[in-house]
């Protein structure tokens, strides 16, 4: 199946019709669309591999603190520090740098930069992209989305761990269609930057990103955690630092790969400091492969650490029926686990991006507060 014949091309016809009508009744606004383009497009392709490599700090957070999908953060900085203690300045920049002018194939670099960052998504990483190669690389992020399931375009990713860089490098080969099919119908040098802007302007509306998540969810427990081992530690890392976010959407300073008492290291931590009382820690431990006994132990560990509140198991449905029968036979643990499933992580955290999204573009709080 090509590009082009995955796409409902009448509905596509349709609403690049509106389009058309839109841009000759707000012709200002549309002007204004290509020069924000054209600005945001330099100042990215700018960045060559060489000047990327040369970065400081400060270049690093005004490089990510002008893209879109930073909106989520209220505090950018704070972002910008904690992937920088996360991943170490020098192997950022490199991986950053070969993600976007590496000599492989785009499936090769987005895999490799996927499995090597943390806390970095697919929806910066490919705002990125689009930007510097804005005829190869599409914007994918919950727009996108919406945007091609309008068109009828099947199995899109809903997840992060399912967009690999095959997947990607697919996605973006539709996005060109759509450029090419904007290019017939008079829309000079439209690219995938282009396109973009017409998923934005003109198919919201007939999907619902939020309707297609609480269907996600509602699958909860029939959606069990794939066994190959690459998609397996794939999704721990995403689930290990999405839990993370949510604790800091929630107020809590989040943290991953935290010791939290002696042979303890666990996945995720939210904490709280109350006045000058203390702290109190809640443990979150991803299970997708491995041992059951070691995630409980892990768990047990943690509570000897007195400023540990609650532990929370997360993994599939059918992994935490047997967390649970695993659990009751520990006194100690039993009563004080929770579990989580794995999907509803994915669902909060989508559903709270939204929330921070919306509420940062308001621009209430200065970025220099």
């Amino acid at each position: 199946m090509t590009s082009a014949t995955q796409i409902n091309q009448k509905t596509l016809q349709t609403h690049i019709n509106a389009y058309l009508r839109h841009m000759k009744s707000n012709a200002a606004k549309f002007q204004a669309d290509v020069e924000q383009r054209k600005e945001r497009a330099e100042f990215y392709q700018g960045w060559s591999k060489a000047r990327m490599l040369k970065m400081d700090e400060a270049d690093f957070a005004d490089y990510l603190s002008r893209l879109w999908a930073m909106l989520i953060w209220g505090n950018k900085q704070y972002y910008v520090d904690k992937l920088i203690a996360d991943n170490g300045f020098d192997a950022l920049k490199k991986a950053m740098a070969d993600l976007v002018w590496g000599s492989d194939g785009i499936e090769k670099r987005w895999d490799r930069f996927r499995v090597s960052v943390k806390g970095v998504g697919p929806a910066m990483m490919s705002e990125i992209l689009c930007h510097v190669h804005s005829g190869e690389c599409m914007l994918w992020n919950r727009r996108a989305f919406v945007g091609l399931q309008a068109l009828g375009v099947p199995n899109l990713p809903m997840y992060n761990y399912q967009l690999t860089g095959k997947r990607y490098k697919e996605l973006s080969d539709i996005a060109k269609a759509i450029a090419k099919e904007l290019s017939g119908n008079d829309i000079a040098d439209a690219n995938l930057l282009t396109v973009d802007y017409f998923i934005w302007d003109e198919l919201q509306s007939d999907g619902s990103l939020q309707q297609a998540m609480k269907g996600g969810a509602a699958k909860a427990g029939s959606a069990p955690l794939p066994a190959d081992d690459k998609a397996s530690d794939f999704i721990h890392n995403e689930i290990r630092d999405k839990l993370s976010d949510i604790g800091e959407w929630l107020g809590f300073k989040g943290r991953t790969e935290v010791k939290v008492a002696d042979g303890s290291k666990v996945d995720t931590v939210w904490e709280a400091t109350i006045g000058n009382m203390g702290r109190t820690i809640y443990v979150f431990e991803v299970q997708t492969k491995g041992s059951i006994d070691s995630l409980l132990m892990n768990l047990l560990k943690s509570l000897n650490n007195p400023a540990v509140q609650g532990i929370v198991a997360v993994s599939d449905a059918a992994q935490i029926e047997k967390i649970k029968k695993h659990a009751a036979s520990i006194p100690q643990l039993g009563a004080k686990l929770r579990c989580w499933d794995y999907l509803e992580v994915l669902r909060v955290h989508e559903s709270l991006a939204l929330v921070n999204e919306s509420i940062n573009s308001l621009g209430l709080v200065p970025a220099g507060f």
